[in-house]
């Protein structure tokens, strides 16, 4: 699915030269659920920000599909995000004015989905994830584990292909970490592609593959036994 070759990333400040990334090579194939570990600074969430396409890296190859998207334009990046890519953050990211309903349904006003099928599919990813008893509420009214519920609902209902998780489980308890958990390795099941960047290795321990970073290297990959 995807394929990073000699990617680097820099930043530049104030004449001081940051380097993220070095020479990191990387390969995901379809369907496969991957965590990325490593400390405070090593690089994991530009690694996820380039793989998400957020950020372009400094040199190096990407390949998306079978195309090398390095350098590509925001609006060509964009069109692969829209249709390929779903965003779950530590953070939730809800509309607070927003129904759980709307929140997921915003998701498909990118999409040109007519209203018939947006109704439909925000249905069925509410039942999905548990939700849908919740459907008119606000975020404010629901716990941390039904807002990363809802964030998990918007980050699949237009059938993107891979789900990209920034620390999916750091601002919840270990019951409802669990939980997410729980429902991201069921979505992997079902054929998505998980990348999920995070601190905790009982949570790494649902990936097939973790990949261990340090001073933005990789510095090993483990391989879950079958």
């Amino acid at each position: 699915m995807l394929k990073l070759t000699n990617l680097s990333r820099h930043y530049l400040s104030d004449d001081v030269e940051t380097l993220a990334l070095n020479k990191v090579n990387i390969e995901i194939a379809v369907g496969e659920f991957v965590a990325i570990m490593g400390p405070s600074g090593c690089g994991k969430s530009t690694l996820l920000n380039i793989i998400g396409m957020l950020d372009n890296p400094s040199s190096g190859e990407y390949w998306f599909n079978g195309e090398n998207v390095a350098g590509y334009k925001e609006a060509q990046l964009a069109a692969i995000r829209k249709h390929h890519i779903g965003f779950i953050f530590q953070n939730f990211n809800l509309i607070d004015e927003l129904s759980v309903r709307d929140n997921i349904e915003l998701a498909l006003l990118y999409h040109d989905v007519p209203a018939s099928e947006r109704r439909r599919r925000v249905a069925e990813v509410m039942d999905k994830v548990g939700i849908a008893h919740r459907a008119n509420h606000l975020p404010s009214q629901l716990s941390g584990g039904q807002q990363q519920r809802v964030a998990v609902a918007r980050a699949v209902v237009g059938g993107q292909s891979m789900i990209l998780a920034d620390e999916p489980t750091g601002n919840l308890d270990s019951a409802h970490g669990q939980e997410v958990m729980a429902m991201l390795q069921g979505l992997n099941e079902e054929g998505t592609t998980i990348v999920m960047v995070t601190h905790s290795p009982a949570h790494a321990d649902y990936a097939r593959r973790t990949i261990n970073l340090f001073d933005g290297h990789v510095v090993t990959e483990d391989v879950k036994a079958a």
